[in-house]
């Protein structure tokens, strides 16, 4: 019998009461590399990545992953090997693409605070488009590439000042946030850019938000971006594509967005009644390629009874799943092998010293000491933004690929952790 844990995700579902990814079980896993343990389904992620495809089917449209989400080689070796680009906001992500086998050509440079190095470093391995978002960033840019006798590839990040309807800490298109340049001030920034001889304007960019599940902002902010475009051509600047940035929620906790194929047929049916169908299209997904196809496992340690909670005392904590304690974020958990008993509720907590070290609030659980736990929805923003605190190592890695396992990033050591530090003399 097969059980999928997430409607619309059979990659990761029981079989015969244990959990797998595709034809793995997750148990022999976590018993042969250890935990915590993260393990990625390569067939979700292509999934994924498809439904992209298929609504840009007949279209000019480029896909960039924005590689923030999950910047492990591995993962990013699937989305090069699909024909993917990459967003990505530092010279450290740049080089992880080289590394990973991607087409500079295809890479988008986005962030608000990109230094002369990593300019440099973008110039001279010839990425496809700085997305540009201050009038300083503009003068600076250019004058990098008048120094080494080229013209960089811009965007502006234009900010539309629409509500994304998410978690203030991930809304990026409103007045009150760092990103872009505001929408009243873009069109002379846009005649800036094209005056500036370092510089050949190709492109205008917008991203409002990340776990957006609601159409009405997208549509919001293209009719914001295109009645744009028409000032700034107007202004005798041409606009070569559009880029509408990424953004699009997954399921955590029965969230419902909207596939990525449907949501795109209503956008570009939109783009098409405004006449701009034809036009290049750039898009940045990240979350929704990579969110639901990982998962992290970990060991029960103790169970901590008390009067008001129970604790559940795993082996992974906020250092390897820092988006409850950042986010308030929800995450299924659910156990790796199913255990006949009564359920417990119980907060599942890590072993971390903070009170802010939880993984969930009031789950019911049936489990022991030395079970294995799957924290579900672990493949974004959890891994690259994992940390040592408390000189804690980072987890290994897994791809899976139907029965194929394949380790993609070995456990650090306590002694990777300190291994560039120096005593005094």
């Amino acid at each position: 019998m097969t059980d999928s844990l997430l409607p619309g995700h059979p990659f990761i579902a029981y079989q015969d009461g244990e959990l797998c990814v595709e034809q793995v079980r997750l148990s022999s896993l976590a018993a042969q590399h250890g935990t915590p343990l993260f393990v990625y389904s390569k067939a979700a992620m292509l999934s994924a990545l498809a439904a992209y495809q298929r609504g840009f089917a007949g279209r000019q449209a480029q896909i960039c992953y924005a590689m923030k989400a999950n910047s492990s080689l591995a993962v990013l070796q699937v989305f090069a090997q699909a024909g993917c680009g990459f967003d990505i906001v530092s010279a450290g992500e740049l080089a992880r693409v080289l590394a990973a086998g991607g087409d500079p050509a295809k890479v988008i440079f986005s962030g608000v605070g990109k230094t002369r190095a990593e300019m440099k470093q973008a110039l001279q391995v010839g990425i496809g488009c700085f997305n540009v978002e201050s009038t300083a960033e503009l003068d600076v840019l250019s004058e990098v590439a008048c120094s080494m006798g080229r013209q960089a590839p811009v965007s502006l990040r234009v900010n539309p000042n629409v509500d994304p309807k998410t978690h203030p800490y991930i809304s990026t298109g409103l007045k009150g946030n760092k990103f872009g340049v505001a929408h009243e001030d873009a069109v002379p920034i846009y005649r800036h850019a094209a005056s500036l001889p370092g510089l050949k304007v190709v492109g205008i960019d917008c991203h409002i938000g990340s776990q957006i599940t609601e159409v009405t902002p997208y549509l919001d902010a293209m009719d914001r971006v295109l009645d744009l475009v028409i000032d700034i051509e107007a202004a005798g600047v041409p606009i070569h594509h559009i880029d509408f940035g990424g953004g699009l929620g997954i399921n955590y906790n029965g969230d419902t967005p909207p596939e990525a194929d449907a949501l795109w047929a209503q956008l570009l049916a939109k783009l098409d009644a405004r006449g701009f169908g034809e036009r290049q299209l750039m898009i940045e997904p990240g979350r929704s390629l990579v969110g639901n196809a990982g998962v992290c496992l970990s060991e029960v340690l103790y169970l901590k009874p008390g009067e008001q909670k129970n604790f559940c005392i795993i082996d992974a904590a906020m250092n390897d799943l820092p988006r409850p304690a950042m986010y308030q974020a929800f995450h299924h958990i659910a156990p790796v092998q199913i255990r006949k008993g009564a359920d417990t509720l119980y907060d599942v907590v890590g072993p971390v010293c903070e009170s802010g070290d939880w993984i969930g609030r009031d789950r019911s659980l049936s489990v022991q000491a030395g079970d294995v736990l799957a924290v579900l929805s672990a493949g974004a923003y959890c891994m690259s933004m994992a940390s040592n605190y408390n000189s804690r190592g980072r987890a290994a890695e897994i791809l899976v690929d139907g029965a194929q396992v394949h380790l993609i990033r070995e456990r650090e050591s306590v002694f990777d952790t300190f291994q560039l530090e120096h005593l005094p003399a």
